[in-house]
């Protein structure tokens, strides 16, 4: 009895699923030539779903990645997570696509005309577009750097998907393509610290005494080094060469933050300026020597004992 209701009931099962394929396939219409039946249109449902929770998944796995590299730009996340969205969307969509037996490529040929002259409009953004996704992956520019960009220093306030935003010294807000940040030569200021050497030239009389003056100079830079907080560098002053009316003189010291160049060039000239003062070494300036020829000096001469 119990072998006759075990064979009843595999029977029953196998008639279920005989039941259950048969209904899956059921031609419901049809598209290019291709049946689409039940089972069709079941199997484009459960790829689109996949599709959406691989999109879930890249999302977050994007994030932790930014965190990972010490990416703290909401916006840029944002950006580049949705990118990702979009981009698992198309691809679980052609799938899907292709699973109905519509041809892509058929598609992409009746659409190749207007795609062609779309790449043409959209160069210059999909460049912009490429060249911020290099930037956020690279990280060699990040929110804080102070850059030097076509010969002018700034600062990266915020970087985008297609531009980076920078300010200036004079607090001006610039929006710069970062296809630019790509293709041209930017001088990192801050990429591995924030030390910064900066130079002036100072010119001295011929008159003066030359290792009293370099003294005097390498003095100054020390002491700029300690206050400004840059002792494991070492300042440097050279003699740079013989001018026309002065003995040349250049002083480097080493600065822990390059957006306050200028007012540190100021203060160093200051520094220079008060030690030659006090030490009474003469600042070397322009000066033109005219050398008279004797008649013209005897020909002065006369005319003014002739008054």
């Amino acid at each position: 009895m119990f072998r006759m209701h075990q064979a009843q009931g595999s029977t029953d099962w196998r008639k279920m699923l005989e039941f259950v394929w048969g209904s899956l396939q059921v031609r419901l219409f049809e598209i290019g030539g291709t049946p689409i039946s039940v089972a069709t249109i079941v199997t484009v449902l459960a790829i689109l779903s996949m599709t959406i929770v691989a999109s879930q998944i890249l999302q977050r796995a994007t994030i932790q990645a930014f965190r990972f590299r010490g990416a703290r730009q909401e916006g840029t996340v944002r950006a580049v997570t949705r990118l990702v969205h979009y981009l698992t969307l198309l691809t679980g969509f052609g799938i899907a696509i292709q699973t109905m037996g519509i041809n892509l490529g058929a598609l992409f040929a009746a659409g190749a005309i207007f795609a062609v002259g779309l790449g043409f409009a959209m160069q210059s953004i999909a460049q912009n577009f490429v060249s911020g996704v290099i930037l956020l992956v690279e990280r060699s520019i990040k929110p804080g750097d102070v850059v030097t960009v076509t010969d002018q220093v700034v600062r990266i306030a915020k970087m985008g998907i297609r531009a980076t935003i920078v300010e200036t010294r004079d607090g001006e807000n610039l929006i710069v393509p970062n296809s630019l940040l790509i293709q041209s030569t930017v001088k990192n200021l801050t990429l591995g610290d924030e030390k910064f050497r900066i130079r002036i030239p100072v010119g001295v009389t011929y008159s003066s005494d030359m290792k009293r003056v370099k003294a005097a100079l390498q003095e100054v830079a020390n002491d700029l080094t300690k206050k400004w907080g840059v002792e494991d560098e070492t300042p440097l002053v050279v003699m740079t060469g013989f001018g026309d009316n002065s003995v040349n003189f250049e002083i480097g010291v080493w600065m822990n933050n390059p957006w306050e160049h200028r007012k540190a060039v100021s203060e160093l000239h200051e520094a220079v300026w008060s030690k030659f003062k006090d030490l009474d070494i003469a600042i070397a300036f322009p000066q033109l020597d005219v050398h008279l020829d004797e008649r013209v000096v005897e020909a002065l001469a006369g005319r003014t004992s002739s008054k």
